[in-house]
């Protein structure tokens, strides 16, 4: 995999399969500025087109693994403490065209990480407010160290979580998700946990992270890719439930048509590891 992004406020670690993607800006509560987005933007795109999900191989003609997890954390006190206080400054002056492009710039952001063909992985600690939130939503898989806390908060700037808004909607659903836009108040991990927008809570936040990714290096890789595009095409569904039932016999034809599909019935018939499974 060549062409890395170079970046000074997100460090980039490639450990074989793993991509550990970190928020660098703690002195700032690794709060978003622009250049913080748009070199997440990079990192996300580039992991994306390194992905198995992306490429269908397992490894490049080198034989360097391509991509199949994704964790993302910050670094210091805080996850991340939304948008940057400068940057929101800002805005207050901007055109209506400034403000929009600022906006597409962060989503962006969003749907990159939402869209993500690899397994995403979050550790949380301290806050994760406004953006932070966002960035929570977009991932599969949220672990949250037991005093932290999340907030839509930006209604308590007069404005509302509207960019993150699909992201933070489909993780919460829709009367949690009007509850807190309107309160923008702060939830413990109880309450986090209790709705959905969050996954575990453990004072070991890495040790849980790495069952996580043991359980996940077991399953196809492209089929947790197409996991993803599985759920979307449920959740944008508009046809009637005949229609719905026949994509979901053609998505499965395809998939157990494919070579990974059938790899795994095989390594199953033959009673063997699947080649996609790390060696023990």
């Amino acid at each position: 995999m060549n062409n890395q992004p170079t970046t000074s406020l997100i460090q980039l670690e490639i450990d074989g399969c793993i991509a550990r993607v970190s928020l660098a800006r703690s002195e700032k509560y690794n709060a978003l500025n622009i250049q913080m987005i748009t070199e997440l933007i990079e990192v996300f795109q580039w992991t994306s087109e390194n992905s198995v999900g992306t490429t269908g191989k397992l490894a490049s003609d080198d034989g360097t693994p391509y991509l199949r997890v994704l964790t993302l954390t910050g670094q210091g006190k805080h996850f991340c403490a939304g948008a940057d206080i400068n940057m929101m400054r800002d805005a207050g002056a901007n055109t209506p065209e400034e403000n929009r492009r600022d906006s597409e710039r962060l989503d962006a952001l969003f749907n990159g990480l939402w869209s993500h063909p690899c397994f995403t992985i979050g550790l949380v600690q301290g806050v994760a407010l406004g953006g932070g939130a966002g960035l929570i939503a977009c991932l599969d898989h949220v672990i949250c160290n037991p005093k932290a806390k999340i907030a839509l908060s930006e209604g308590k700037l007069g404005i509302l979580p509207a960019v993150i808004g699909p992201y933070v909607y489909r993780r919460m659903g829709s009367a949690n998700f009007r509850r807190h836009a309107m309160l923008a108040g702060r939830m413990d991990t109880s309450e986090a946990l209790r709705i959905g927008m969050i996954d575990s809570v453990s004072e070991d936040g890495e040790a849980d992270s790495s069952k996580i990714i043991s359980e996940v290096l077991s399953t196809g890789p492209c089929a947790v890719t197409a996991a993803k595009e599985l759920t979307l095409g449920f959740d944008r569904w508009s046809e009637n439930d005949e229609s719905l039932r026949l994509w979901t016999l053609d998505f499965t034809s395809r998939m157990r048509g494919s070579q990974e599909g059938q790899e795994g019935l095989s390594s199953f018939l033959e009673k063997r590891s699947a080649n996609w499974k790390p060696e023990e």
